[in-house]
């Protein structure tokens, strides 16, 4: 399994007049599987999580996977570690499904020939084969975010972040989606209000005004989120 690392990792941004801490000198290794961030808006989770893949660079300390320095070579962590976004127009470019994917293939794969064969796998290993030529902005909402998960894993990342993946979702594509991503064989990085997704994590952390007050078994974690949220 991988293995995440912050070490005394801090997030400030300029504000008028000053500085604003987004999130506090943090110190964690990460090697579960399946590891659920909580935590109201704002609250300086999302900021953690893009930490993981460069998104977000530290302004002191910082964060390692598998060794490698996230700040120092970017790149290389970005082909072991994927993200997905709350909203998969952020990520989806291309006219049709299957461009889609060829587009996330296009350096692993040079042929075009089996670069196409090779997306249309995996969109049939996420239930969209019947989609490959349809436009992208015809799919319901969760088939786009299944689409933009598909044109994550096509590359096999050992990492999956996904910050907030379902908050845009009914809840029949809720749960779709949840079965995709607890159910990948990649270690997952969870960002959630979804406490029942949150639930089948390993471990899970709760983030308060910019720091992890709560790091420990998910039962554990959630008591303690739902102990500071007003009745």
């Amino acid at each position: 399994m991988p293995r995440i690392e912050l070490d005394h990792a801090s997030v400030t941004v300029p504000v008028s007049g000053g500085e604003q801490t987004i999130l506090e000198p943090t110190t964690l290794t990460l090697t579960e599987q399946r590891i659920g961030l909580v935590g109201a808006n704002g609250s300086g989770k999302s900021t953690l999580a893009r930490l993981v893949n460069g998104l977000v660079t530290p302004s002191s300390g910082r964060v390692l996977v598998d060794g490698v320095d996230v700040a120092r070579d970017g790149a290389a962590v970005r082909r072991r570690v994927g993200f997905c976004f709350t909203d998969p127009a952020a990520q989806l470019v291309m006219p049709t499904c299957v461009e889609d994917v060829e587009l996330s293939l296009r350096r692993s794969v040079r042929d075009a020939k089996e670069r196409r064969r090779q997306a249309l796998e995996v969109l049939d290993r996420y239930g969209l084969a019947a989609q490959a030529e349809l436009s992208v902005h015809s799919l319901s909402g969760g088939q786009r975010q299944l689409l933009a998960l598909a044109g994550v894993l096509a590359t096999d990342p050992a990492i999956l972040v996904a910050d907030e993946p379902t908050t845009l979702l009914d809840l029949a594509n809720t749960r779709r989606v949840g079965e995709v991503l607890l159910g990948l064989p990649q270690q997952l990085v969870l960002v959630t209000h979804d406490l029942d997704l949150a639930r089948r994590c390993d471990r899970v952390l709760v983030v308060e005004r910019a720091r992890v007050r709560f790091d420990g078994p998910a039962d554990a974690a959630i008591a303690d989120y739902l102990s500071t949220v007003p009745s």
